[in-house]
């Protein structure tokens, strides 16, 4: 089962890079896409819902500051929308797709700019509930499969320029220390389930691909299907916007049977 998270930064200027073309080359069973900067409403081209989706939106109705979407080949059970964390939903924006013991969800995490303190305590505090949130689902009886732009990069093996981004949001000391808490209660990055390279990166903040760049696109899973990734990588032969589409191989069924 193969699913490909994406962060779009406008997901109509990337679909003129030829996104949607690519698409249809891959095979996916579920497209994940974050940072759509437009409405539903807004896409009314049929190459933004391929025949073989069925394709849901979590947007800000008139507004181009962010947006989540998920194609799923199978219809699912249940699409939940937000997180239920009040206005944060506006601004960390999240799409789940339930299935019979599977989730697949696509998260946009807020982001904070370099300066900002008010930005970078509205996304801790995102990050706070967030996390109460992940540990709360630990015991459901199914698996969890989140993807998305989390907007934090984990280890020095997922930054380019660590002196740089070292007192950058994204790469703060408490940033880091939440993704460890994360991975220690459980859940795995799947990538680096497969992958310990230290030049792996997904997203170069000023679209040098040279120069600075950041693994801060993940799709994390909970522990009962560590063993389950098959196959991992960052798509980089084409430029779709500023960040690499994750492409992750599970061996299991959609429905999480």
């Amino acid at each position: 089962m193969r699913i490909i998270s994406f962060s779009a930064d406008g997901i109509k200027n990337a679909a003129d890079r030829g996104f949607y073309d690519w698409l249809k080359e891959q095979d996916a069973e579920f497209v994940c896409i974050q940072d759509l900067q437009c409405s539903e409403y807004d896409l009314q081209d049929n190459l933004y819902f391929p025949p073989e989706y069925n394709a849901y939106f979590f947007d800000d109705v008139g507004g181009k500051a962010n947006g989540v979407a998920i194609y799923t080949r199978q219809l699912p059970k249940a699409i939940m929308t937000g997180l239920g964390f009040s206005d944060f939903d506006m601004e960390g924006r999240y799409i789940q797709a339930d299935f019979e013991n599977l989730s697949v969800g696509c998260l946009l995490a807020p982001r904070a700019e370099p300066g900002n303190a008010d930005q970078l305590a509205r996304k801790s505090e995102f990050f706070s509930l967030l996390q109460n949130h992940l540990l709360k689902i630990r015991n459901k009886r199914r698996e969890f499969i989140i993807c998305g732009n989390w907007h934090i990069a984990h280890t020095a093996a997922d930054v380019q320029d660590t002196e740089r981004n070292s007192s950058i949001p994204g790469f703060l000391a408490e940033e880091r220390q939440w993704m460890d808490e994360l991975i220690e209660a459980g859940y795995v990055d799947a990538f680096r389930e497969i992958n310990s390279d230290r030049d792996e990166f997904s997203w170069w903040p000023e679209g040098d691909r040279d120069s600075n760049g950041m693994r801060t696109d993940f799709q994390i899973v909970s522990k009962g299907l560590k063993y389950s990734v098959d196959y991992g990588a960052l798509y980089k032969a084409r430029e779709f916007s500023n960040h690499a589409p994750v492409i992750m191989d599970y061996d299991i069924e959609p429905s999480g049977s």
